[in-house]
């Protein structure tokens, strides 16, 4: 799809993206000539996005938009439509990241969980399809993980919410084929970005009492595993977003594109393990097979993890993104 289209700018919507990734990709797609509609709920976000374009002398358009509201996508359709027709490219990108054990979680907090990545999607999918499929014309990018793929102890709420993007995805790239729209997901590994602030404040209940869990030991391997990960990121957002246009540009997308080395890895080994040698794998990974030797007591356990959430606060946020 070319950044052109019956001689005008072909019309993008970008949700969450006054920062990391969507911030990235609406930058990208203006510099390609496209117009682009970036959307999110922080107007303190919005303004500095709109300052940099002005400076930058980029023309790029700033939206309010909740995409866990009717109301909210609705007004930001509708004055899509009044600056610019309808929408040709729509980028699902907005997301949050809530971490803890399912047996702890709460309800309240997985419906929150499921409520931004997988019905704001739908929400903002639905909203868009109508004009899509009268000019039978238009391409929806889905932002999923290789947690859709693949789930990690404490991610098990973000994963689900990406595995059941993942399904609903495939289920709209064969219900669209003959209209003509095409379907992509995006399925990143580890990028830092700053939602790993936001989803520290929204797994702070569980990370920060995951001293006193019966799961302690579960939280330790999973902040060690990632304390490494994050160590051992080199992806940045830029890149994900020259993958996302790739993909929209591509006469004939694949239905989707894996990014950052780590994610292509772990794809790969998903794909070649049988369940129990994977899960071994990662149990290995995390500290949490003790195939030999006596495993730490509760009570050291404890400290270790009291120290690191002392001495790395942040630490638990990094998680939230791949």
């Amino acid at each position: 799809m070319s950044s052109t289209a019956n001689g005008k700018p072909e019309t993008v919507l970008v949700t969450g993206a006054t920062d990391g990734l969507g911030r990235a990709t609406a930058i990208l797609f203006v510099s390609e000539g496209y117009r682009v509609f970036a959307a999110g709920r922080d107007a303190q976000k919005r303004a500095a996005l709109e300052q940099l374009a002005e400076e930058q002398h980029m023309h790029l358009e700033t939206l309010e938009l909740d995409v866990t509201s009717d109301e909210s996508a609705d007004r930001a359709i509708a004055e899509i439509q009044r600056r610019a027709g309808p929408v040709d490219v729509l980028v699902n990108n907005a997301g949050i990241g809530i971490a803890g054990v399912m047996e702890e979680i709460t309800l309240a907090d997985l419906r929150k969980q499921f409520e931004t990545n997988f019905f704001g999607v739908v929400r903002m999918t639905q909203r868009v399809l109508p004009a899509m499929r009268q000019r039978r014309h238009g391409c929806i990018v889905n932002m999923s993980s290789i947690a859709g793929l693949v789930s990690n102890p404490l991610m098990g709420p973000y994963s689900g919410s990406k595995h059941a993007l993942e399904a609903i995805s495939d289920a709209l790239r064969l219900e669209l084929a003959s209209f003509g729209i095409r379907v992509i997901l995006i399925e990143p590994g580890f990028i830092p970005t700053n939602i790993n602030r936001a989803g520290a404040e929204l797994s702070s209940r569980y990370i920060g009492n995951a001293a006193a869990s019966p799961y302690a030991h579960v939280y330790l391997g999973f902040l060690k595993s990632w304390q490494k990960g994050v160590a051992n990121a080199k992806s940045t957002p830029e890149d994900c977003a020259h993958v996302i246009l790739r993909a929209v540009q591509s006469p004939r997308p694949h239905a989707r594109y894996t990014v950052t080395r780590e994610a292509h890895i772990v794809k790969f080994l998903r794909w070649i393990l049988p369940d129990r040698s994977f899960d071994r794998g990662m149990l290995k990974m995390m500290g949490l097979d003790h195939p030999t030797g006596t495993p730490p007591s509760p009570e050291a356990i404890r400290a270790q993890l009291d120290s690191m959430l002392r001495a790395r606060p942040d630490d638990s946020s990094r998680a939230m993104h791949a």
